[in-house]
């Protein structure tokens, strides 16, 4: 057998069904929908399938690369929600405890009768909120674009720019806890900058900034190189575009977040890390493998399990998530989402039962699939609106194929492996 049988034979994959991906990708380029993609599917320890289609700077032709950086918004709160669990190991903190512990910013917290009415008509949250509820968004915290009525703007005044603003951590906690809870801690998933809150209890509890413990302890152990909340002038050659549709031209225009010269003083834990490909990868390898990679374990198999089980209540996962039944097949553990039923999450996307993770606003995707021992990762630069009252803008700036590119990825892997109709 040559060293392509022996490929072939480990990944076992339909490659005529596998083969139809990049096409099927490039025809989104070529109509304009999107700038470009990098994709990767890595099965039973092998490489299956790289993409790297369109452009990372549409103005200069500059193509997209396996190296090119991307701005991986919520697809850091997987790796904030580690930091926090490996402080958990350590008998640190636990998942009951209250975050005025460590972060007295949270005391005495009031909560919105109605969480669409008006600021001063609020009760005293009847308990304060848990680690667990910050790593469930049950905290009752909210983001201002997940949010509808006085609260989102109060949001938007107070915290600015989920993803950039001029606060550093203190002043920053300060400002979200004059806020009012939307809901009382415990009640209800409610996607919100409660996995921002929880990178700054990491780096309250290890007494250091929490972007150094991610480096001294995530980071730098499993290489990550180019992982970071900032992009220093010789990187930013790499860096893929934002792009969005321009309603008066119908064509893409750019609208990348600026770069500064110094790091943000605001290093957010639900949303502000800079990748690659191959950065998360390693990550995502790692969680793949229990907690461990090329003998770097970040945290205990039974930790892993508990993370990537589903901790919402029936009842939490019929409240829709921005508009949508998002929770049809699937829930949520402490920092992913979990596929629970492959036929019901089906509409969605594909993936085994046990399958998790995690997307980001700007379209970039990943999942990690226990049962077939493989990992997906689709990265694109794609803007969504993250403004007030934004909640049911989930694919905001896409037109319906590059709403449909990501699915298409997904199903013809599934596929490829027999596991999904087209």
């Amino acid at each position: 057998m040559d060293g392509d049988q022996a490929v072939k034979s480990k990944v076992e994959f339909d490659a005529e069904m596998l083969g139809r991906i990049p096409g099927a990708l490039q025809g989104v380029v070529d109509a304009g929908d999107l700038s470009g993609f990098v994709t990767l599917i890595w099965r039973r320890g092998q490489e299956a399938q790289f993409n790297a289609l369109g452009h990372r700077d549409i103005a200069a032709g500059k193509p997209m690369t396996r190296d090119t950086l991307f701005r991986i918004a919520s697809m850091t709160k997987p790796i904030t929600s580690v930091a926090a669990l490996m402080l958990m190991e350590e008998g640190k903190l636990k998942l009951d405890d209250p975050i005025t512990k460590w972060l007295p910013e949270f005391k005495d917290m009031k909560v919105l009768k109605d969480a669409q009415g008006p600021l001063d008509q609020v009760y005293d949250a009847p308990r304060e909120i848990t680690v667990d509820d910050l790593m469930t968004h049950r905290a009752g915290l909210a983001y201002g674009f997940t949010s509808i009525g006085p609260i989102a703007h109060a949001y938007e005044k107070a915290l600015g720019s989920p993803l950039i603003n001029p606060y550093g951590p203190d002043e920053w906690l300060r400002r979200l806890g004059e806020l009012p809870l939307s809901y009382p801690p415990g009640e209800r998933f409610h996607y919100s900058h409660a996995t921002d809150v929880l990178g700054y209890l990491v780096g309250r509890v290890a007494s250091m900034p929490f972007e150094a413990f991610l480096q001294q302890r995530i980071f730098g152990p499993l290489g990550m190189v180019d992982t970071d909340f900032w992009c220093p002038p010789e990187k930013r050659d790499r860096m893929a575009h934002l792009y969005k549709i321009d309603a008066a031209t119908d064509k893409l225009a750019d609208v990348s977040l600026p770069h500064y010269d110094e790091r943000p003083a605001f290093c957010g834990g639900g949303g502000g890390l800079i990748s690659t490909l191959d950065d998360y990868l390693k990550f995502a390898r790692a969680m793949l493998n229990k907690g461990e990679l090329d003998g770097v374990r970040l945290i205990r198999p039974e930790t892993l399990e508990l993370m990537a089980a589903n901790r919402l209540t029936p009842a939490q996962r019929e409240v829709p998530f921005m508009g949508i039944p998002f929770w049809m097949g699937q829930g949520f553990g402490l920092g992913l989402s979990v596929i629970t039923d492959p036929e019901k999450q089906a509409w969605m996307g594909a993936g085994s039962t046990g399958s998790f993770g995690w997307p980001g606003a700007f379209g970039t995707w990943w999942q990690a699939d226990p049962e077939e021992d493989m990992i997906m990762i689709y990265l694109i630069q794609n803007s969504m609106e993250l403004g007030p009252e934004a909640a049911s803008q989930l694919a905001t700036g896409q037109r319906m194929g590059g709403r449909a590119a990501l699915p298409i990825f997904q199903k013809l892997t599934y596929a490829a492996l027999g596991k999904a109709s087209l």
